[in-house]
């Protein structure tokens, strides 16, 4: 079916779904009224309950029923894919709180891969960003415990402490001879989502940290200050998706379709569509705003970083031909886990979907591939007479009897300053400007040939 996006914000969300009460099952009759198509082996039942029988009998110390259960549970949902996972008292809460956007922590997200804690993106500006913890890295150790053998929410757990306190790291990097360690203080972790710069003249560059129920409204806004600063109109735009773990699908397919325009009856502008066996999991997004920056063009930045709801809006530019993708692979995670409650107090985090972008592209696993690959480099006194990308550099200055001013000299020795500072400090950045430059003069050129045709035209028609 196909749905516009306003509607979209209680079917799901891409890291996690808290479904309410009254839409999902949350009490046991609710449940139990699903169940009678659910056939259940009885060999299967008695299998499990001998395990238990003997566990309870034969185990070195007595254990608990509830313990038992919980465990069962756990293992039965850990045993399906990284991202399942069972939520007791403890978890349930903390992942309540810690969907209000502040709680006490490092800022990484990560994941359970080959018996570590890989790190799937340090969350720009805070303490794991600001250590120099990469996409990749794989952590062993949290001060002296060892990782290997611990599940993933006890080693969230770890990490987590009191703001003002310090946690050591020992990772693994691809590259390196042997662990770094990394010292970190503990934060409260508070994420502003949407960070906005005008480049140069009229070159406008938006960064999404996280996907949030707000981040839409708020680029919406800096766009318009940026605009309001360009004297009503930015030639074009840099959005940066480096390191964006994901969040809200809703606010993903509202960005998304900020930028793509509504298009047309038979030829609707798709953002992103999900198969799943969940009800309402099944749904197309379409765009259904204006193109806020009127058609001009636009660089999404993206790397291994990347993840979830980050590569839907990549996906959704690049597969509708409206951005340019720059930089590495996204992270690929295109799975939809949703959060279903077992009681008032616990519930079962579950993969209940896979997402594809609209050439019906499934991200899973695989990631959006970069229109053009710009690996992450440092850029350390660059000659920029030797830039490779100097060709691709577009100002007035490179066209053709353009007008020479007292100030031109000086205008165009800074700018050249600028572009190298740019270079030496973000270069994937640096190279995004100067494709976006490249698209302008190109937007630019197509413009003026258009505009002469019809004159020729007419000439060589009064001619005759």
């Amino acid at each position: 079916m196909h749905l516009p996006y306003k509607r979209l914000l209680s079917i799901t969300i891409i890291n996690l779904t808290l479904l309410k009460p009254g839409f999902c099952l949350e009490a046991p009759q609710q449940a139990q009224e699903l169940e009678p198509n659910l056939q259940v082996s009885m060999d299967e039942v008695q299998r499990f309950s001998n395990a238990i029988n003997l566990i309870k009998k034969y185990y070195v110390t007595p254990t608990d029923d509830k313990v038992l259960f919980d465990n069962a549970i756990r293992g039965m949902l850990s045993g399906l894919d990284p991202h399942s996972s069972y939520l007791d008292e403890k978890d349930f809460k903390e992942l309540q709180e810690s969907t209000n956007g502040e709680f006490g922590g490092l800022g990484i997200e990560v994941t359970m891969e080959h018996g570590a804690l890989k790190v799937i993106t340090p969350m720009v500006d805070t303490p794991a960003f600001k250590s120099g913890l990469k996409p990749g890295d794989y952590i062993i150790k949290l001060d002296n415990k060892a990782v290997q053998g611990l599940e993933l929410k006890e080693a969230v757990n770890l990490m987590r402490g009191k703001p003002g306190s310090k946690i050591n790291l020992t990772v693994i990097r691809m590259g390196t001879n042997k662990p770094l360690n990394f010292n970190l203080t503990r934060e409260i972790i508070e994420i502003k989502s949407v960070k906005a710069e005008l480049i140069e003249d009229k070159y406008g560059y938006i960064r999404l940290t996280q996907f949030q129920a707000t981040t839409d409204k708020d680029m919406v806004k800096e766009i318009a200050q940026l605009k309001q600063k360009a004297n009503g109109h930015l030639k074009g735009l840099i959005l940066d998706l480096r390191n964006n773990p994901g969040g809200l699908l809703d606010s993903a397919i509202q960005i998304s379709g900020t930028f793509l325009g509504k298009g047309t009856d038979s030829n609707p502008e798709v953002i992103v569509y999900t198969k799943g066996r969940l009800p309402g999991s099944e749904f197309t997004a379409i765009s259904q705003s204006d193109d806020i920056l009127q058609h001009a063009p636009m660089v999404v930045l993206i790397n291994n970083g990347s993840a979830s709801a980050s590569e839907i809006v990549a996906g959704a530019l690049k597969d509708n031909q409206r951005a340019i993708i720059v930089g590495t692979k996204s992270f690929g995670k295109g799975s939809v886990q949703t959060v279903l409650p077992l009681d008032a107090d616990r519930a079962v985090k579950l993969t209940t979907a896979l997402y594809y972008t609209p050439n019906g592209t499934s991200i899973q696993a695989e990631g959006i591939t970069p229109d053009i690959v710009v690996e992450e480099i440092k850029v350390a006194g660059v000659d920029t007479a030797k830039d490779p990308l100097e060709a691709l550099k577009i100002s007035e200055s490179a066209l053709k009897q353009h007008i020479v001013t007292k100030n031109a000299v000086k205008n165009h020795a800074a700018s050249n300053d600028n572009e190298k500072k740019l270079m030496q400090q973000d270069y994937q950045k640096y190279t995004a400007l100067t494709i976006l430059k490249g698209l302008v003069l190109s937007i630019n050129e197509k413009n003026i040939n258009h505009a002469k045709a019809p004159v020729s035209n007419e000439i060589v028609s009064n001619n005759k």
